[in-house]
Parts: C-alpha cells; structure tokens; sequence
C-alpha cells in the first residue's frame, strides 16, 4: 500500500494535496484496493459549487461496494475530472495522480486531517 508523505488523508480514505490555495482530492491506493475492481464513479458537485468539509462530493462503485467521498475541506470547487468518470479503472491504476476527483479552491483548515504517519498507522489498525 502506497501513502505519499506530501499529502493529508481522511478517516474516509481520501488523500488531499494542498497547492497554491487550491486542494486536489482523491481516493487512497487502500481505498481502491479494499474497493477492488471500480467500475462506477459519478462526481455529484461542479465548477463553482460552494461545499463544506465532510460533504458528500462522489460516489464510487465496484465489484464489491459502493463508496460515498467526502470534500475533506471546505471551498469553492474549482474543477472536477471528468476523466476518472469515463474511465472508473484509473482510480485502480494511478490513484494519487491521473484518478484525482475534485479540485477545491479557498483557504483550508488542516487540523481534522491526517499527515502520511498518522494515516500509516490509522490503516495498520484496520488490517
């Protein structure tokens, strides 16, 4: 299981990078490897839609379950990638680059995210 050190995670397994005033978020490698084979994903918000932390943003479907993602900050959405949604397997394939979700423009409060050891150890117990 990957997790890259530059980046916060969610108790819901959302991985977050935070550039420039702007968070890119998307599903963790353990997200998409207990999901296994995704097959569905339909991003519920927009370019300019205004959301809160811990809502609703995405659902994802696989072999084994269907997933709701939640925005870990709050903002502006700045864009969405249409392309995970023509081609769910990317979320498989390349989950911290090419499978991201939603990009959130504003000004982030980190304090309830987790950072690369403290997600490390938040999966440990879950095995």
């Amino acid at each position: 299981m990957e997790i890259k050190s530059d980046l916060f995670y969610t108790k819901n397994d959302e991985w977050v990078r935070i550039e420039d005033g702007v968070a890119t978020v998307g599903l963790t490698d353990y997200a998409q490897d207990a999901l296994s084979d995704i097959v569905f994903v339909e991003i519920t918000v927009g370019p300019g839609d205004t959301i809160e932390a811990e809502e609703n943003i995405a659902t994802v479907e696989s072999i084994k379950a269907a997933s709701d993602v939640y925005a870990p900050v709050a903002g502006e959405v700045a864009a969405i990638n249409d392309g995970v949604c023509d081609a769910p397997e990317t979320i498989n394939n390349d989950p911290f680059g090419a499978a991201w979700l939603i990009k959130i423009k504003g000004d982030f409060d980190t304090s309830g995210l987790m950072d690369a050891a403290a997600y490390e150890a938040y999966c440990a117990d879950r095995r």
